[in-house]
């Protein structure tokens, strides 16, 4: 980005609530980065529907609208205790709960004739290695599941492909806000305050990271 008159541009998505949840730490995250500039560069934080019928679109929408040199979404992994960040999106929908349409996918593929999966393309090792030196923890996962958030993952990946010049994305996903959990509660969670010092981590690290062919090479067939 150096050397750049124009302002870069990270477009930073969050899932509205879903499955009887009132609240998405995920969406709460994108909002509260919206508008904030970070290592130089403009945050647009937006808000994806919890369909898959509306979904490509809408995010496809947000690309053209915001033109971001980097794309980072956001989704909620219940019980997770840290921040997961996803290495690929599978061309799999297979969801265990309904969407918010009432869509419950089984062994679908996302796109016909679709590679297999598709690799993030945010520096991921060095992301890791910034949120651990913030004292926030952080994983690399390799499965994004199979529910809207691989969606995400998957069909941004495709979206990204065509742009020229490149654009990074990639799909972190964050736990439970531990002030929603019960009094007492086992499963893990995260304050969202430092959800959100994560995910500007993220933000920095992406920006500030050369860009690495290695991490964008190839499809998985």
């Amino acid at each position: 980005m150096a050397g750049s008159s124009v302002m870069p541009r990270v477009l930073v998505t969050g899932f509205a609530p879903y499955g009887g949840r009132g609240r998405n730490p995920a969406g709460e995250v994108a909002a509260a980065l919206d508008g904030r500039t970070i290592a130089g560069a403009k945050v647009e934080g937006r808000q994806l529907p919890v369909a898959w019928r509306g979904l490509p679109n809408r995010l496809a929408a947000l690309i053209d609208e915001v033109s971001p040199d980097i794309v980072v979404s956001l989704g909620l992994w219940p019980g997770e205790a840290t921040i997961r960040l996803e290495r690929f999106g599978l061309n799999l929908a297979h969801f265990e709960i309904p969407d918010n349409d009432g869509l419950r996918a089984a062994d679908a593929a996302i796109a016909a004739n679709g590679e297999t999966a598709l690799p993030a393309s945010l520096p991921l090792r060095a992301i890791e290695a910034a949120l651990h030196e913030a004292g926030i923890p952080a994983v690399l996962s390799s499965t994004a599941g199979t529910f809207l958030c691989n969606i995400t993952l998957y069909t941004l990946m495709r979206l990204l492909a065509s742009r020229a010049p490149a654009v990074r994305g990639g799909f972190i996903h964050v736990p439970y806000d531990e002030a929603l959990l019960p009094q007492g509660s086992a499963t893990p969670g995260m304050a969202t305050r430092d959800m959100g010092r994560g995910i500007a981590v993220v933000v920095r690290a992406s920006l500030e990271t050369p860009v690495d062919t290695k991490l964008s090479a190839g499809a998985v067939h």
